[in-house]
């Protein structure tokens, strides 16, 4: 259903008014200018996104089934497999905040540092110790912690993945604007 015509012609008029600035037609060569350097592509990662996002959400019931878990079997274990479960779980915990607050700033706000810190620790420490409790027999892994560490296993492992295809894309994109730029001064320069 549209709008009667005397009626679309006077909001046309009073949106023009109104928003408009009707002393000037054309923007200046400056504003011109300003509005060509605000192009900018997107190179964020949606699939490292989404896998942050949902990792996000699972780690809390990762981190109380696995206090649950280790309470349970406290008794059963070696004394040394009980301070490396302590130490493994503490460093997760710490690590995982630091690792998914990176991830989002890099990816969001398209930052090389933050999202090449997140990849790092990634797959240097996160997933080496999900592998260690995975596989590691001796740890007693019960079903539902082998059920929860392959979820988060496979939330990491997709993290390697899309941050490594997403830091390879944001550091050729950086890259390329950074030789434009130059280009772009040498230009003025001849001009």
């Amino acid at each position: 259903m549209d709008l009667p015509e005397p009626i679309r012609r006077r909001l046309g008029d009073f949106s023009r008014t109104v928003f408009v600035d009707q002393s000037r037609t054309q923007p200046s060569f400056e504003e011109h200018a300003n509005f060509l350097d605000q192009n900018k592509d997107v190179v964020s990662s949606l699939p490292l996104q989404m896998s942050l996002y949902f990792n996000m959400w699972f780690f809390p019931f990762w981190w109380i089934s696995e206090v649950v878990m280790l309470d349970l079997k406290y008794s059963a274990l070696a004394d040394y497999y009980k301070f490396i479960l302590i130490t493994i779980l503490i460093v997760m915990t710490l690590i995982e905040a630091i690792r998914l607050y990176l991830g989002n700033a890099g990816n969001l706000q398209e930052k090389v540092p933050e999202l090449a810190g997140f990849w790092l620790l990634t797959f240097l420490l996160q997933f080496p110790l999900i592998l260690f409790q995975l596989f590691n027999e001796a740890v007693l892994v019960q079903p539902l912690e082998r059920g929860v560490h392959i979820i988060l296993a496979l939330f990491i492992f997709a993290e390697v993945l899309f941050g490594f295809v997403a830091l390879r894309t944001m550091v050729r994109h950086t890259e390329s604007r950074f030789h434009l730029r130059q280009f772009h001064g040498i230009q003025e320069l001849r001009t």
